[in-house]
């Protein structure tokens, strides 16, 4: 049986044995996508674990795709595996109210000057306007980067969740003009970074590299790549906060 044959014969159907075979055939998509995100998030959860969650996804994914649709399976699949994880990590709450906090604060400092000096403020400016040390300014951005990127992707896969799920047909105005408008903010938020951060952003998100990879290739230590890396995400975040697409 092909597997566009599978498809047809469990939608009709909703035979239970068809799909756990459509389970087994899409697992190694589900250890792709938990492998892509070990990389980010290895040092507080265990791969297994990850692709549990994934396999929640797509499971998720499997019930609620329509044929119909003029979108690819493994297409609409690795953002629900995606989003499964995530909502499965937030769950976890292993990210102290605390550091929230301050992630929020230092998000809002760096809007407001931004805003006041038409630039994007440096540690020095930071650390004036916060009234902190330039130590415990680099500190804060090293501890707040991988809640920094969770929130970002909170946001972002919520967002595909919203234009994939749309009844709307997948070729209609409002489906091509929302897709269209998320992904156009993000290039010009990223094309807005200085060189050195949107290398840093491609090797980590595009080429999946560690941050001691990464500070291999850049001479840096892996705190000042996390450092980079953490500021970046909040310009982005402030970017789109700026056009109207509230990422809190």
């Amino acid at each position: 049986m092909t597997t566009e044959e599978l498809w047809e014969k469990y939608k009709e159907t909703s035979n239970q044995e068809l799909k756990e075979e459509l389970i087994v055939k899409y697992i190694p998509l589900v250890k792709i996508v938990a492998g892509r995100m070990y990389n980010f998030y290895g040092s507080k959860v265990e791969f297994d674990d990850l692709v549990g969650y994934g396999v929640l996804g797509l499971i998720d994914s499997i019930d609620k795709f329509d044929l119909d649709k003029n979108i690819k399976f493994e297409t609409y699949a690795q953002i629900r595996i995606r989003g499964s994880i995530i909502d499965n990590i937030r769950k976890l709450d292993w990210i102290p109210r605390s550091l929230r906090k301050k992630a929020k604060e230092v998000q809002k400092a760096m809007l407001e000057l931004e805003n006041k000096l038409g630039h994007t403020p440096s540690n020095e400016e930071l650390s004036s306007y916060m009234d902190i040390s330039i130590d415990e300014v680099e500190n804060l951005l090293s501890d707040i980067s991988t809640f920094n990127m969770i929130s970002l992707e909170e946001f972002l896969t919520d967002k595909s969740h919203g234009v994939l799920e749309s009844k709307s047909d997948l070729d209609s105005p409002e489906f091509i003009y929302e897709k269209s408008e998320i992904q156009g903010n993000l290039i010009e938020a990223i094309e807005e970074l200085p060189e050195k951060e949107k290398l840093i952003i491609s090797l980590y998100y595009y080429d999946e590299l560690t941050y001691k990879e990464i500070g291999n290739i850049l001479n840096l230590s892996e705190s000042r790549i996390s450092q980079i890396h953490s500021k970046s995400i909040l310009k982005i975040k402030n970017y789109l906060i700026k056009k109207g697409i509230n990422s809190d």
